[in-house]
């Protein structure tokens, strides 16, 4: 993504980091010089400090849940309005005379958010729920996998090209995922392993963390050296709770060096960390749009698919992934679409689709690199923060910058009542039993001041006890 301008900048010259202040605190584990002071300052010289006007947040809320639900910002809420007014107007005709016809609004809106994923206008559609997209996607590799059309897998003698469907487990193919996963994704996968007569109890193979927190990327590697079967390796980019930002193109490589299929959840990650998924070698991915993207609740679902499996028949077919020459022609035999739009399935929700399209511009205005680098540096700020003053408060998120994605794990044994007790102080943030709170500066909309203020209110919180008044709760959203 090239946008480079839009913010208010700075009094920052020659180039210098405008946020090296804050890289500099987690550096030495503290501030030089007063917190206050070196907030202000980071403030002040933040190229991006301008973008927090286009957000609507309650003036009296820290919204630190962006990782979560994005806020509407100016952009998306014009874009919505758009397609309503034309919905108004146009009635059916907006499938072809809105300005831009509803008809390509899935290819349309991919093509601007490929520059986020570093992949070929053509590699990416917006359609369906992230969901839906793994169960069609990872059915599409395991359909390829049990045709005899893997990868080359000439070192595995048990998964050489002669998968059997029906459950046959000595040449059945393997999913390897981890066990600190988004549960959906397992749900999933465990459906398209069972709809194909495979038992997913033996070929749902799970690297398991050493520490709770984060997966190595060394147990990738070994279970890919102690399994043949595997198929497919299905991982996130960042874990959903602690952030840790994964080494996609090095699981990549392991995966194909083991012969399986490449294919990563990148909701926790698209919009905030800039990707590279053609580089890298990924040969699908899938994502939600309403973190870290901002599009709005319940909005609609992305995915990639590397241009060299362009015309394989999707596991789930629908009649808007047809080759859209033809789509209107009412065949009843499908022909997919030469592109990733042919894993659409249904016709798109217009009004669940139309605020990405604003949403996405801000972020391209923004400029992807930028929002990275005040992510972390407003990370670096938070952990530096917290190891000062809150000797009962751990960082579950890793500290190498390389390994972080845009929220950090703040743990502690009272994190549920703690989380409720920020909320009911004008901190919104969320809680992921067993211990963590997670709070997500997010780069577009967040200052540092705002992060020291959450810090100044996770402190006194501690220190007066007030959490302690909150009972817990059996379960549900936070």
């Amino acid at each position: 993504m090239d946008g480079e301008s839009g913010g208010t900048a700075s009094s920052t010259t020659n180039g210098d980091d405008p946020y090296a202040l804050a890289n500099a605190a987690l550096d030495r584990g503290g501030f030089e010089s007063d917190p206050v002071e070196t907030a202000a300052r980071l403030d002040a010289d933040d190229p991006l400090s301008g973008f927090a006007d286009r957000f609507s947040v309650p003036g009296d809320v820290l919204y630190m849940d962006g990782n979560s639900l994005g806020p509407a910002s100016d952009a998306a809420l014009a874009s919505l309005d758009r397609v309503v007014d034309e919905w108004r107007e146009l009635l059916i005709g907006g499938w072809t005379d809105a300005d831009p016809p509803w008809f390509e609004v899935g290819e349309r809106i991919g093509s601007a958010l490929a520059p986020l994923v570093g992949a070929d206008p053509a590699e990416v559609v917006v359609g369906n729920s992230i969901t839906v997209n793994v169960h069609t996607l990872v059915g599409t590799f395991l359909d390829e996998l049990l045709a005899g059309n893997g990868p080359d897998r000439t070192e595995h003698a048990a998964a050489d090209g002669t998968w059997a469907p029906g459950g046959n487990p000595d040449v059945d193919p393997a999913v390897l995922v981890n066990d600190l996963d988004f549960p959906s994704d397992h749900y999933a996968i465990r459906a398209q392993l069972r709809s194909r007569g495979i038992d997913p109890e033996e070929k749902l193979r799970t690297v398991e963390s050493r520490d709770g927190r984060t997966i190595d990327p060394a147990d990738v590697e070994a279970a890919l050296a102690e399994h043949d079967d595997v198929g497919i390796v299905f991982m996130p980019t960042a874990l959903y709770r602690s952030g840790q930002l994964f080494d996609v193109e090095r699981v990549a490589r392991a995966a194909h060096d083991a012969g399986a299929y490449a294919g990563f959840d990148a909701a926790h990650s698209v919009g905030a960390v800039p990707h590279a998924f053609a580089d890298a070698g990924v040969d699908f991915a899938v994502w939600c749009t309403y973190k870290y993207l901002n599009a709005g609740p319940g909005s609609i679902g992305a995915l990639f698919v590397a241009e060299r499996h362009h015309g394989l028949t999707p596991a789930l077919a629908g009649w808007w992934g047809h080759e859209k020459a033809t789509q209107f022609e009412m065949n009843l035999t499908y022909t997919p679409a030469d592109s990733a739009g042919a894993w659409q399935i249904g016709t798109p929700p217009l009004l669940a689709a139309a605020p990405l399209e604003g949403s996405v511009e801000t972020l391209r205005e923004a400029g992807i690199e930028r929002i990275r680098a005040k992510s972390l540096a407003l990370t670096d700020f938070l952990i530096a923060s917290v190891d000062e003053r809150l000797p009962d408060v751990s960082v579950g998120t890793p500290r190498d910058r390389d390994a972080r994605g845009g929220h950090v794990a703040l743990e502690h044994p009272d994190a549920e009542r703690l989380s409720t007790a920020l909320t009911d102080r004008g901190v919104v943030v969320d809680f992921r039993p067993p211990n963590v709170v997670r709070v997500c500066p997010a780069a577009p909309y967040t200052s540092f001041a705002d992060v020291l203020e959450v810090v100044d209110r996770i402190e006194a919180i501690l220190e007066t006890g007030a959490h302690e008044a909150y009972a817990t709760s059996e379960g549900g959203v936070t």
